[in-house]
């Protein structure tokens, strides 16, 4: 009964602080663990709710719960979410002044604050240790507790720390929590914090409402913009792993009509604070972000998460997934994957110490393989972290919903095993590798590997085949990896039944990513020699330019010109913003020649059921450059020609071109006060006459046709002439 009544308490405290009606998973056990007065170890995957494990104990306990937190943004947004239940909580970070901190010292101390969030750096400052010697602490709190782990994927020297400064405040309870941790962290962190006796909670780390995709890093921006569209008005965020790219997507999404801000370390604090707050407020729908953005953010409605790069571990790739469908709801993970990512991710960890190097290499490894590995995505991802997923098909992976190619693969998962068994079972994947196909390195020599019976029998396959079936052969658990030796493969209990009496073994092939070729796409016009348009549909334009051309007695290319139609027949616009997108265009040109050609487009797109510019179309901030908009704003001052091109330290040929690519994009420029400089109005008339006659308005053409008439038609005043006809007539 008298467990009852306590169950029946935690409840009430529950509902009452939180408004919450029942607790999730393991939260009361947790919670009961920590009112015992037990060491603690939670792991519980993101969006599980691991904060309420210690907040509603620090609610319930006498005293101030210390929680030893990595990032100022997660600290502010826990803190605010706490406030906002009528809970005193604070937090002791860089940002704070002198008088708040002395402020926040002293309420502290009185006992009115009930959290307090702290950096690892902060603890460490002995001002800081002595201050909380006077404080009744209840217990301790380590979010991000992988963070001490040198073996995962965000190590962080200052939590090695951690159980040094702690032992100094006496000798209280501690509480670690993570998203994040493989077996091998688990163990690491036990140790450094000195709390192998501590009571272990692990929850699933199935997140059954997310999907997981894999897409190869071919015309990425395209496929993001065409992602988002399909999700227009919903919450997501788009990882990149560096600033400058966070800077060129949110630009981007922003010039194609999404609501999308940048987060990163680099930008002014009150514009990240303000950046993440609109996210968490809806008032952006998509934040585009470093890693360092989203950790602890409780934003239950996040739909969907893309990592525009390759992680650097899968265990950061499984806690940003985990920020999209907190709440139960659908949640669309997709990751753009390339060999190229992994090799720069490989030039970073360069520098590093031999050891953090090699960790690295075998993180970034583990991320190659689930990339490429044709097994159920939510198997490996719970495989990696010790759980074992027991269904082949979730239904909710690429890999699951567009199978793979399979194979029997019983001899193959034979001989990988047979090798790891004749090596001792005491090396990685690739030692293993090497072995099977009979390659004579280093280690293979000085083990006298080469004499192995074992030696060279899959040499007819290649190393990436292997490097598959050994990967299959793991995590469907014939091998296993040795929790004390970083990627050394064992013969698992399994593998070994398997080997005295084998049985049918299928594998799949794995996605090939060798030939993705490019990964960005061009934004700008298609080369005039590139076939990828709709060449029907563009010898129907080409038509119907003529037929207008005719109508307004102008020659065709005034109308449109050729590399403006291909890109017509390639992206199919059908309203008039995405036709004056369009290179070449520009809404003047669309109000005065496009109605006729947005009907045809819109007809043929009807009649053969065409995929339309609306979703593949990549519109960018690129043509409105500083140097175009400073053109424009100097010729509508009248500056001399030659004036512009020296203030912008370019040649005379080169603002030529600028005033040309401005002059197609449909911006009326109107030279006559330098023109009227340099050709008398009856050379100028001469000129326009044949601009008017002609069948192209190639200069080359032009030179031609009028250079041995007058001396004054260089190539020069004919492109100037050239705009100025184009101005008049096409814009």
């Amino acid at each position: 009964m008298i467990v009852a009544e306590e169950k029946d308490e935690l409840k009430a405290k529950l509902k009452e602080i939180f408004g919450y009606g029942n607790f999730r998973g393991n939260q009361e056990a947790v919670i009961k663990n920590i009112l015992g007065g037990r060491n603690t170890f939670v792991i519980m995957p993101t969006g599980a709710g691991k904060s309420l494990c210690y907040q509603l104990p620090a609610m319930i306990n006498d005293g101030l719960a210390i929680v030893i937190s990595p990032l100022i943004a997660l600290m502010k947004n826990q803190v605010d979410q706490l406030n906002a239940y009528g809970i005193n909580a604070r937090f002791l970070n860089s940002t704070l002044s002198k008088g708040e901190i002395t402020r926040l010292k002293k309420d502290c101390i009185s006992g009115n604050v009930k959290l307090l969030y702290v950096a690892p750096e902060s603890l460490n400052k002995e001002e800081n240790i002595e201050f909380l010697q006077k404080v009744k602490v209840s217990f301790v709190a380590i979010d991000e507790a992988h963070c001490i782990s040198e073996w995962g994927h965000d190590f962080r020297p200052e939590y090695r720390k951690i159980k040094t400064m702690i032992a100094q405040l006496g000798n209280m309870n501690v509480i670690a929590l993570t998203a994040t941790a493989t077996p091998k962290v688990q163990l690491d962190i036990q140790k450094n914090l000195q709390m192998e006796e501590a009571d272990v909670f692990i929850s699933s780390f199935n997140r059954k409402n997310l999907f997981y995709e894999v897409r190869p890093k071919k015309e990425t921006k395209k496929q993001l913009i065409r992602f988002l569209k399909e999700h227009k008005g919903k919450s997501g965020i788009v990882y990149c792993l560096s600033r400058k790219k966070v800077e060129e997507i949110a630009q981007l999404l922003n010039v194609n009509g999404f609501k999308a801000a940048p987060y990163h370390a680099g930008l002014d604090p009150d514009v990240r604070m303000k950046n993440q707050d609109d996210f968490l407020n809806e008032e952006v729908d998509i934040i585009v972000a470093t890693i360092a953005f989203g950790m602890g953010i409780d934003k239950p409605d996040v739909r969907f998460v893309v990592h525009y790069d390759v992680p650097k571990s899968l265990e950061g790739y499984y806690q940003e997934t985990g920020r999209s469908g907190r709440d139960g709801l659908e949640g669309h993970c997709l990751m753009f994957y390339s060999h190229n990512d992994l090799n720069k991710l490989e030039k970073f960890n360069k520098d590093k110490a031999v050891q953090e190097r090699e960790n690295a290499r075998v993180l970034l490894q583990e991320m190659e393989f689930y990339a490429e590995s044709p097994v159920c995505r939510r198997k490996q991802l719970l495989h990696y972290f010790g759980e074992e997923y027991k269904e082949d098909n979730c239904g909710m992976c690429d890999n699951c919903t567009n199978p793979r190619e399979r194979f029997d693969g019983t001899e193959y998962v034979k001989l990988a095993l047979e090798t790891a068994r004749q090596t001792n079972e005491r090396f990685n994947l690739g030692h293993l590798v090497n072995v099977i196909r009979g390659t004579e390195d280093e280690y293979v020599k000085s083990y006298g590997h080469f004499s192995l019976p074992v030696f060279g029998k899959g040499s007819e396959q290649d190393a990436d085949f292997w490097k598959s079936v050994i990967r299959q052969t793991l995590i469907y658990q014939y091998l296993e990896k040795d929790i004390d030796n970083i990627g050394v493969l064992k013969i698992s209990n399994k593998g070994r039944n398997f080997l005295k009496k084998p049985h049918p073994v299928e594998l799949a092939r794995d996605h090939d990513f060798t030939t993705v070729g490019d990964e960005e796409e061009s934004i700008e016009r298609p080369a005039a020699n590139n076939k990828s348009y709709d060449e029907k549909l563009f010898e129907m334009l080409k038509a119907l330019r003529k037929k207008v051309a005719k109508e307004k007695d102008l020659p065709p290319y005034v109308i449109f010109q050729d590399p403006s139609l291909e890109e017509m027949a390639t992206t199919y616009p059908t309203t008039k913003e995405e036709l004056a997108s369009v290179n070449g265009v520009g809404m003047g040109k669309v109000n005065k020649f496009g109605k006729d050609f947005l009907d045809l487009i819109q007809t043929y797109v009807e009649e053969n059921d065409i995929e339309t510019a609306s979703d593949i179309v990549v519109k960018s901030s690129v043509n409105k450059s500083k140097i175009k908009i400073f053109i424009i704003q100097q010729i509508d001052r009248k500056v001399e020609l030659d004036e512009i091109a020296e203030s912008k330290n370019i040649t005379f040929d080169e603002l030529l071109t600028e005033i040309e690519n401005i002059c197609y994009s449909g911006t009326k420029l109107n030279l006559d006060y330098y023109i009227d400089s340099v050709l008398e109005e009856d050379k100028q008339e001469q000129i326009y006459d044949y601009f008017l006659e002609s069948e192209t308005d190639s200069i080359e053409d032009a030179v031609d046709t009028l250079k041995d008439e007058d001396p004054d038609f260089t190539e020069d005043n004919l492109r100037l002439m050239r705009v100025k006809f184009l101005s008049e007539y096409a814009n």
